[in-house]
C-alpha cells in the first residue's frame, strides 16, 4: 500500500521552469484527460469556469489524469476557500485562479492552497490523502510541497499591481489571459501593440521575482515567441477544439475524394 500521496511532480517542474505543455478539457468526461494525458501531455486544465464542470466530474477527471501520467489542475469558476479546498481534497496538482487583480487576492487564495502558513481545512481522508493512509503531518508536508497555485492575470488593474502580486509567498506563477486582456482594453486583437505590450511587462515583472509564466498558444511559431519573451508553460486549444480540427479535416478530406469519384 502506498504511505504518500501520488506525486505528479508538476510543480517542481513549473517552478523550476522546465517547458510544460497543456490543454484545457471543455467536456465533462474523464475519456479527454485520459486520451490527452497518453499523448503526453505534461498537465491539463479542467476547466470549471466555462464549461459544465460540478465536483463529481472534477473528482473523476482528476482520476482519470492520474491513470494516464498527466497533471490535473483546475481552473475554478470561483476563488473561494471552499472551491479550492474541495479539488485539492479530489487530488488536483493545482489551480489556475481566474481574475487574480490585487496582491490582497493572490494572497486570501494562497492561504487557502497551504496548511502551513495559510488557512486550508485539514482532512487526510480524500484522495490527495490516499483516503486516510497517509499520516497527518506528511500529509500536510506532501501538498503543502505539491499544491500549485497560477493567478490569472487578465485585468487591467492586475498590470498596475504586477509586481506586488508576483511577490505574493505561496504564489507560484501566473498565467497570462491575453482574451480577457484584450476585451478589457478593447484591443483590436490579442497580438495587438498593447496586448504584446502587457505581456512583456507581465513577464519581466516575473523574471524580476523568479516565478514562471504560462500562456495560451495557438501555434509553435506563437510559443517560439514567447518562450522567446521569457514564458515556459504553454496551453494549447482545448478537448473540443482538438476534436473540432480533426473533425473539420476529415470532412473536408472525405467530402473531397467523395466529389472527385462523383
Amino acid at each position: 500500500m502506498s504511505t504518500t500521496p501520488a506525486p505528479t511532480g508538476f510543480r517542481k517542474r513549473f517552478i523550476a521552469g522546465e517547458t510544460l505543455i497543456g490543454t484545457f478539457i471543455k467536456t465533462p468526461a474523464t475519456h479527454p484527460v485520459e486520451i490527452l494525458g497518453q499523448i503526453g501531455f505534461e498537465f491539463v486544465v479542467i476547466d470549471e469556469e466555462h464549461a459544465p464542470w460540478d465536483r463529481v466530474a472534477i473528482d473523476r477527471a482528476l482520476l482519470a489524469a492520474r491513470a494516464s501520467g498527466t497533471a490535473g489542475i483546475v481552473r475554478v469558476a470561483e476563488p473561494t476557500a471552499a472551491r479550492i479546498l474541495a479539488v485539492l481534497d479530489d487530488g488536483a496538482a493545482g489551480v489556475l485562479v481566474p481574475h487574480v487583480n490585487s496582491a490582497a487576492k493572490a494572497g486570501e487564495i494562497a492561504r487557502a492552497c497551504r496548511f502551513r502558513g495559510g488557512r486550508r481545512g485539514f482532512s487526510n481522508t480524500t484522495r490527495a490523502g490516499d483516503f486516510g493512509a497517509v499520516g497527518m503531518w506528511p500529509h500536510v508536508e506532501a501538498q503543502d510541497a505539491a499544491v500549485t497555485f497560477i493567478a490569472m492575470i487578465e485585468d487591467p488593474e492586475a498590470l498596475d499591481e504586477i509586481d506586488a502580486i508576483l511577490d505574493t509567498d505561496g504564489l507560484d506563477g501566473v498565467f497570462i489571459g491575453r482574451g480577457d486582456l484584450t476585451v478589457a482594453l478593447e484591443a483590436p486583437a490579442m497580438d495587438a501593440p498593447g496586448i504584446i505590450g502587457a505581456c512583456e511587462a507581465i513577464i519581466a515583472a516575473a523574471g524580476r521575482v523568479r516565478k514562471p509564466v504560462a500562456v495560451m498558444v495557438a501555434t509553435a511559431e506563437d510559443a517560439r515567441r514567447f518562450h522567446e519573451m521569457g514564458a515556459t508553460t504553454f496551453i494549447v486549444s482545448s478537448d473540443q477544439g482538438f476534436m473540432r480540427q480533426a473533425a473539420m479535416k476529415a470532412y473536408a478530406d472525405i467530402s473531397t475524394a467523395g466529389a472527385r469519384t462523383a
